[in-house]
């Protein structure tokens, strides 16, 4: 009887088994299932519908403004990402050929001019929205303002470093430069660099065309496309080659987040009816901060009163230094990186010790790769 007690036992512990193998493999295979199923239905979303594919230009939109630019073909195709970056770089040349129609109202400095309340020469406040962190700057005397350079050859230089050694109130990212494969030494800028009024490089000629963010000598900002000869005419004193020129004459010209070249670290230039110039700064590729588009920064500044305003190189580039301390966060894992250029706020910018290092050098023998 005992025997028989213990055989039934067995057999009803191994069914047991049975049943709890036979539940979990059923766990396994309904969840691989579920697994692919919700895989598919993603998928079809991604790649078939309006939404997914709007979601989907927009992670590739923000890859091609990354060292990652090849890696949008997986979402787009080679084809769509060669035709999108046409697109953008045709927009961005078409936003630049809109000419200023002078809505900007400075103040001339004169012994008959009302004594009015002195307004700080720079104010910082920070700005946020659904997926970034940034600082707006607010510079009252755009005279005040200059472009500063490497102080050697061979090299960029540090933004902070700019700031210390010229003794600067304020730093911020300038112009393009070219950068093979992201990994470049920062010493050769873009298009023109325009400093104190005299010409510190220039790849165009005095008859080609460029996209230009600079200041002339009244205070004025001035931004989108010209020929370098119009520069010095129109008395530029300050200038970097960047684009797009994204707000003219007051409106806003990128119409959409979708048109908004991506989400990313954005360092960008505006001007009020007043004349402060704007700097917005802010941060990407962060947990605390994934990045703006475009349209982001468009939307600030048009709620500050800008009615001009232009992109400046962004992305790892990007960063805003003010009495010796780095206030953002740069998204490069090793920090600031070396630059050609960057805008220098002084109290007496006349006086700001800025040399032309590019002066008597062919510039056709630059290597931007070599460190």
């Amino acid at each position: 009887m005992a025997v028989q007690q213990t055989t039934s036992q067995q057999t009803s512990r191994l069914t047991k088994v049975k049943r709890k193998r036979s539940a979990g493999m059923s766990f396994i295979v309904y969840g691989v299932l579920g697994f692919t199923l919700l895989s598919v239905m993603s998928l079809c979303w991604f790649f078939l519908t309006s939404s997914g594919s709007n979601v989907r230009l927009m992670m590739a939109d923000t890859l091609i403004t990354t060292q990652h630019r090849e890696w949008a073909k997986y979402l787009i195709g080679s084809t769509e990402l060669q035709k999108r970056v046409e697109a953008y770089w045709k927009q961005f040349d078409e936003m630049g050929d809109e000419k200023d129609k002078g809505f900007v109202e400075i103040e001339p400095n004169s012994p008959l001019t009302p004594v009015v309340a002195k307004k700080e020469l720079v104010t910082i406040e920070p700005i946020s929205g659904a997926n970034f962190k940034g600082q707006l700057v607010t510079i009252s005397d755009p005279k005040k303002l200059r472009i500063a350079v490497p102080e050697k050859a061979g090299k960029g230089e540090k933004v902070s470093s700019m700031v210390k050694r010229t003794g600067a109130i304020l730093g911020v990212n300038g112009g393009g430069f070219i950068d093979p494969n992201w990994e470049g030494n920062g010493f050769q800028p873009e298009g023109i660099v325009i400093s104190g009024g005299k010409i510190f490089y220039n790849d165009k000629g005095m008859n080609g065309t460029v996209q230009v963010v600079g200041i002339d000598r009244e205070g004025r900002m001035i931004a989108g496309k010209y020929k370098v000869s119009e520069l010095l005419e129109m008395g530029v004193q300050e200038a970097v080659s960047f684009s797009p020129r994204f707000i003219v004459n007051g409106v806003g010209q990128i119409k959409s987040q979708a048109d908004g070249w991506g989400i990313a670290p954005r360092t960008s230039m505006a001007q009020t009816k007043d004349g402060s110039i704007l700097f917005a700064i802010i941060d990407g590729r962060q947990k605390h901060s994934i990045g703006a588009t475009l349209y982001d920064v468009q939307q600030i500044f048009l709620e500050h009163g800008a009615v001009t305003a232009a992109n400046l190189d962004g992305g790892a580039s990007t960063v805003l230094v003010h009495k010796n301390e780095i206030i953002n966060k740069p998204s490069s894992e090793y920090g600031e990186r070396y630059l050609p250029t960057a805008w220098l706020l002084f109290d007496h910018p006349e006086t700001a010790n800025i040399k032309n290092v590019w002066e008597g050098l062919d510039i056709r023998k630059i290597d931007p790769s070599k460190w």
